[in-house]
């Protein structure tokens, strides 16, 4: 059983996934606004396409397992509809979500790579980080951190290009 505070915890973090998938639209936002009309249609639309199945896996995921935590803090749950909800949120989570992730990476990357806009060894890190997103299958939980950390490689990098410039 969840203690009262881990639960606590993780209603407070699930409440913040909305403006996490925020942050990362502006994020797309931001690479589509520099890349202007360079942009390639296919590779912007499958770059389009999956940051969007990942924000969706990412709030249908929280919204499951915040059903969940709700459904066993007021005892109206099964043991075989708990297991069934958390089996399907940590599908959302860590399977269909970290996926979608990893061919974000590789659009993003190719974009990157195509239009100058990210450096050489930035893209190659994407394309190796969106290559263990997705051959690595989802029981190994710390891989899902990886995506976070590309992209804050990928923020900074503008960040420091356009104060040079």
């Amino acid at each position: 059983m969840i203690e009262p505070y881990h639960r606590q915890a993780a209603l407070v973090a699930l409440t913040l996934v909305p403006f996490a998938g925020i942050a990362f639209l502006w994020f797309m936002g931001v690479l589509r606004s520099r890349l202007g009309e360079q942009e390639d249609q296919f590779y912007a639309t499958v770059f389009l396409a999956s940051g969007l199945l990942f924000v969706a896996s990412l709030f249908v995921g929280a919204a499951v397992t915040s059903a969940l935590i709700g459904a066993v803090v007021f005892g109206s749950i099964d043991s075989e509809t708990y297991y069934f909800g958390r089996s399907m949120s940590d599908a959302l989570f860590n399977i269909f979500g970290m996926k979608m992730a990893g061919v974000f990476i590789f659009s993003t990357c190719t974009i990157g790579f195509r239009t100058a806009l990210f450096l050489r060894w930035v893209a190659y890190v994407g394309y190796a980080t969106g290559l263990l997103l997705l051959l690595i299958i989802g029981n190994w939980r710390w891989i899902t951190l990886v995506f976070p950390c590309w992209m804050l490689v990928v923020s900074a990098q503008i960040l420091i290009t356009d104060r040079r410039s």
